[in-house]
């Protein structure tokens, strides 16, 4: 039998507070109709006072738990995916850990931006099928709001805040768990999508800047690329996917990669008009919504993607 990293659990968390279009446009020049027009985001939820990315991450990952079944004594693995900790150091995952009263485990960040969910699952995955873990909470947290340009309507508009988590368990299984993952990073594009500041550069936070036309269209090509490399990997056809759970950047970007591989729409999960793009947060996120509206089912073939700064970007193929 093959050990492989199963699914047990998911959980999500969003702030309390909840912005939608009309609401921005009081706040900069721009309108819904404009927003949903060109990205299909209609609203976000935006973090509050008292609310970081590691209490975020850490409701969503007690939601995993609850789901699963399983105590967080049993974790052994945090890997926590996210562009906007809660400081510089420590690593938010071992805020995380402490919120969840776990004395003892591996806990340590990842840092891909909006494909950082990916890089983290295929870590976790590693260290599951090498013994190094038995039970991991692979979580994508974000506050995105706190590094934006207010006042720049062509980013402000595209991000929010949340988190989505997963409880991955060892399991001798033949058909369950992640088939396969394949990750990519190009450091040349690095200035189409970034942050302004840094620890090393500048001594500030920075805000976020991005060149969204050319973001766009790496965002097709890579995306389209890696889904096809990954079900090769796992030895599947895009015929034999149930659903793809994508990072929610825009709907344009959905649509399009859907068409580039022959995809029905309707085959996609779509959370981006309720969430708008929260980074690393957002495939956890949509898997959540989608397993517990019942639309994944167990025994389904699922496809997860996602691409960020960096660039980077990655796929994950696996039976929930």
């Amino acid at each position: 039998m093959t050990l492989r990293a199963v699914i047990a659990g998911v959980g999500s968390a969003l702030p309390e507070r909840r912005v939608d279009n009309a609401e921005l446009a009081a706040q900069v020049d721009t309108s819904d109709e404009w927003i949903v027009e060109r990205t299909g985001i209609r609203t976000r939820y935006i973090a509050g006072p008292g609310e970081t990315t590691g209490t975020l991450a850490a409701d969503a990952a007690r939601r995993a738990l609850d789901h699963a079944g399983i105590d967080a004594g049993d974790i052994d693995l945090i890997v926590l995916a996210t562009a906007t900790p809660d400081q510089t150091f420590p690593a938010t995952a071992t805020k995380v850990q402490t919120m969840l009263g776990i004395v003892d485990c591996i806990s340590f960040d990842v840092a891909a931006v909006c494909s950082g969910f990916l890089y983290a699952l295929s870590v976790a995955d590693s260290m599951i099928r090498g013994g190094g873990a038995k039970t991991a909470l692979v979580i994508g947290a974000e506050t995105f709001s706190r590094i934006l340009d207010w006042e720049d309507r062509t980013t402000c508009v595209l991000f929010g805040d949340g988190a989505g988590a997963v409880v991955l368990q060892a399991a001798e299984n033949g058909q369950s768990g992640i088939l396969a993952t394949r990750l990519h990073a190009d450091g040349r594009h690095q200035d189409l999508l970034y942050v302004d500041g840094g620890p090393s550069t500048t001594g500030t936070v920075g805000k976020l800047r991005m060149k969204g036309r050319e973001v766009f269209r790496h965002a097709v090509v890579n995306l389209a690329a890696v889904l096809n490399e990954v079900l090769d990997a796992a030895g599947v056809t895009a015929d034999e996917v149930d659903w793809i759970v994508p990072h929610q950047a825009n709907a344009r970007i959905l649509d399009a990669t859907a068409k580039k591989l022959g995809l029905s729409p309707g085959k996609i999960v779509v959370t981006v008009d309720r969430h708008a793009n929260t980074s690393a947060a957002s495939v956890p996120l949509a898997l959540d919504v989608a397993i517990k509206d019942g639309r994944i089912k167990r025994g389904d073939l699922v496809v997860l993607e996602a691409m960020g700064g960096g660039f980077t970007w990655g796929a994950a193929a696996l039976r929930y």
